[in-house]
């Protein structure tokens, strides 16, 4: 048998196991992220070939780049709660206040462990995204009108991936910023508030709500989305959303959830959603996939052998600590119950999108080389770690949330 039959039966298996295993372990202490990550992790002990992303960066940084704008649309897809200061306050307290937190207490710990700076923040930065795609059961599924679909916490969870996937590129700029300044200064800071903050963020947000808006207004009808019934192209107008942001000098993942929510909100009833979002949750399935088992076959061979004591003790804490506090603090008066502000605050799970920002920085710019291999063995312990601690035990604490959500009138 040839490497190329190889190739084709691996690929196979994998492209089946993405439509057979979601069913499998649907409501169960597992999930499909936790079985393929742990696939490639023995692939890696079979001394099967891997990628290093050090190495094989730019192959990275787009493999990711895909999964990531693919997952935001079909995330957009699925809310039908429209925009709004209070529908969203869960996730704008998530992103306002919560994702900060994270930041600054993330980049904290590196520094006491020994990190300089400007490691310390970009290490910050590609971690502080979350990431429900790797955990079903945490976020929104499938556009609908059930009330029980569209809980509070799922709700706030999806939102605040969609969003946050736009709003973590200002801290990784930010970190790039502060590698290249000369020591002690920070005249940066105001160009990166003014530009990085303020400008590529409006602009990924008008491009992304123009074109959803003309994806269902356009004239003549035939230009509409709505007219079409075929799935791929949600898959054109993600790339569409995410090309001309990128053009303009905005931040593309949040205009491609911005063109998917304008998409939504145009006509909340019209059955193209289930389309478009059925669509890109196959290909983002398959993605994962392809992605998940590279990951573990990394994690084995290079990830976890270049992990320092420090660099697991910094992922450790940002999932069991940094997060559910930072989290929980910032829903302190929203209008969820204590339970549901509990689970909202610690399934913030990390996952493809801090790869893709850690492969985008470290393209970027050349004064993180020396810190390369241990960026991504702490990234990538990271994302192991909440694969398998968030995939394990989301399902049972999900149930019975909803459980409780059915059995009282007011919220748990």
């Amino acid at each position: 048998m040839t490497l190329s039959d190889a190739v084709y039966l691996a690929a196979g298996i994998g492209a089946l196991g993405a439509a057979v295993v979601p069913q499998v372990v649907f409501r169960r202490p597992l999930s499909m992220p936790m079985l393929f990550l742990a696939v490639g992790m023995l692939a890696g002990l079979w001394a099967v070939p891997t990628v290093d992303p050090v190495r094989s960066r730019l192959w990275v940084e787009h493999a990711t780049e895909l999964c990531v704008i693919v997952s935001l649309m079909g995330a957009g897809l699925a809310l039908n709660r429209p925009v709004g200061r209070r529908g969203w306050a869960g996730a704008w307290r998530l992103l306002g206040i919560g994702m900060p937190l994270t930041i600054v207490a993330t980049t904290a710990a590196a520094l006491i462990l020994g990190w300089p700076l400007a490691p310390a923040l970009l290490l910050a930065a590609v971690l502080s995204p979350t990431d429900p795609v790797l955990a079903a059961e945490v976020r929104v599924g499938e556009p609908t009108d059930d009330p029980d679909d569209e809980d509070e916490v799922r709700f706030s969870l999806t939102a605040e991936a969609g969003l946050n996937d736009g709003l973590a590129f200002p801290f990784v700029l930010a970190a790039l910023a502060v590698a290249a300044a000369p020591a002690g200064t920070a005249g940066w800071a105001a160009e990166w508030f003014l530009v990085d903050v303020l400008v590529r963020i409006a602009v990924g947000v008008v491009t992304g709500w123009v074109l959803g808006w003309m994806f269902f207004r356009a004239r003549p009808r035939a230009l509409r989305l709505s007219e079409h019934m075929e799935g791929f192209v949600a898959i054109g107008a993600t790339f569409v959303a995410y090309g001309a942001a990128e053009l303009s000098r905005g931040y593309g993942f949040l205009a491609v959830f911005v063109t998917a929510c304008t998409i939504r909100a145009a006509e909340r009833d019209h059955g193209y959603h289930k389309v478009l979002h059925g669509f890109t949750e196959q290909i983002e399935r398959l993605l994962t996939v392809f992605l998940l088992f590279l990951l573990g076959g990394y994690l084995v061979a290079h990830g976890l052998p270049s992990l320092t004591w420090q660099g697991a003790l910094v992922g450790v804490l940002l999932v069991l600590v940094v997060r559910p506090a930072a989290g929980y603090a910032a829903l302190l008066g929203g209008a969820t119950g204590p339970q549901e502000r509990l689970v909202t605050a610690v399934y913030g799970i990390r996952g493809v999108g801090s790869l893709f920002y850690l492969a985008y920085a470290l393209g970027h710019t050349g004064l993180f080389a020396a810190y390369a291999d241990r960026l991504w063995a702490v990234v990538s312990f990271t994302v192991f770690l909440s694969v398998f601690l968030h995939g394990a035990t989301a399902a049972p604490v999900i149930q019975r949330l909803d459980r409780l959500r059915r059995s009282s009138p007011t919220p748990p």
